[in-house]
């Protein structure tokens, strides 16, 4: 029988050795919580202390500026519920900062939207054009998580500040992936996710700029120095942290290769199915083994199955939203073609796969 081959990275990563090798004491022997002053206590506090200066110097920050969240959607939750500012974010976010977004504005809070270009990229321009009295934090996701572009988030932040307000990216999709420096970007709240990077599930952290207050997301105890109540998930912190610093590592290694990868099955697509659209294409950079496609008359969802059947795992367009079967907001946003729109499917390619798993991907689909 074949192996499989798990080309959804975009959804979730394996969980790599160098992660579950650090997690194992903090599941066994030292399961002390943290926040107690009895010896059980000392080992995971020490551990947190010491992966907090771990993940800070993985993306240019400072230890102090790192707080530790459940995931992705908690950390874009706070970022957006927490600056009490109106707000303009981008039409293509994840739903994590669009519906943190809708709640606020049901509470009365100013929303406004920037529509992506078709080439599905947010630009200064973008951010102009959208432009209102009143906004006080900008939200653009660095990596769009169903089409795998990258914006500059550098030059938004800047205009941004420019304009007195505060910026937030959901870097998700990014981190671990590409090159982030929260420093040189200079943006004011940055979000990530561990399972997106070979941690665990239900881990993640917010980059929260040194000087800047955000309002609590969680009543509780005074853990992360009173800035996030809950007992901190010791293992899956100690993990990410592992798991980042192995990604970062390898990060120009293994990200060359899966560019390679991308462009051959691209091409193989192309070979097999003249008429294949790619949504977001044109954008100036895309992630690393990022493929989203669309072939005309045929069904992404349908496709999924049928690759599934032959032992392939990918998607059709995000898996936070697998069971929605209308056209991806996403794709909306861009203005991609409604006719085209439900035949694409998202291939997201990681470290362990090969060229194998590429040419195996294109003959399932003919």
């Amino acid at each position: 029988m074949k192996r499989c081959v798990y080309a959804d990275h975009a959804a979730t990563t394996p969980l790599m050795p160098e992660a579950l090798e650090a997690m194992l004491p903090f599941m066994k022997g030292d399961f002390g919580n943290p926040s107690s002053i009895h010896s059980w206590a000392r080992k995971p506090r020490e551990a947190v202390r010491e992966v907090r200066a771990t993940i800070a110097e993985c993306i240019g920050a400072e230890p102090e500026e790192i707080s530790f969240t459940s995931g992705g959607t908690e950390a874009d939750n706070w970022a957006v519920k927490g600056s009490g500012r109106g707000l303009l974010v981008s039409a293509y976010e994840h739903h994590a900062v669009l519906n943190a977004a809708a709640h606020e504005a049901g509470g009365g809070r100013m929303v406004v939207y920037a529509r992506p270009t078709r080439n599905g990229v947010i630009g200064v321009r973008q951010i102009a054009d959208a432009w209102q009295k009143g906004i006080g934090l900008v939200s653009v996701m660095t990596a769009n998580n169903e089409i795998g572009t990258v914006n500059d988030v550098g030059a938004l932040a800047a205009e941004a500040h420019s304009r007195g307000a505060l910026f937030h990216t959901d870097a998700v999709q990014a981190v671990g992936h590409i090159p982030i420096d929260a420093r040189k970007l200079d943006v004011d709240f940055l979000s990530a996710s561990a399972h997106k990077f070979n941690g665990s599930k239900g881990i993640g952290f917010l980059f929260v700029r040194k000087g800047l207050k955000l309002a609590s997301l969680l009543d509780g105890g005074q853990q992360e120095d009173g800035r996030r109540a809950g007992t901190e998930n010791v293992e899956a912190i100690v993990g990410m942290a592992a798991a980042l610093k192995a990604n970062c590592a390898r990060m120009v290694r293994v990200g060359k290769r899966l560019d390679g990868l991308a462009e051959r099955l691209r091409g193989e697509l192309v070979a097999a199915f003249p008429d294949a659209v790619f949504p977001g294409a044109g954008a100036p950079r895309q992630l690393p083994g990022f493929v989203s496609v669309a072939l005309p008359g045929r069904s992404g969802e349908g496709l999924v199955h049928i690759l599934d059947l032959k032992r392939i795992a990918v998607s059709a367009g995000a898996a936070c939203d697998s069971r929605n079967t209308q056209v991806s907001h996403v794709l909306k946003a861009i203005r991609f073609p409604v006719r085209l729109a439900k035949g694409v499917i998202r291939i997201s390619l990681g470290a362990e796969n090969t060229l194998e798993d590429v040419r195996r991907i294109v003959d399932a689909m003919r």
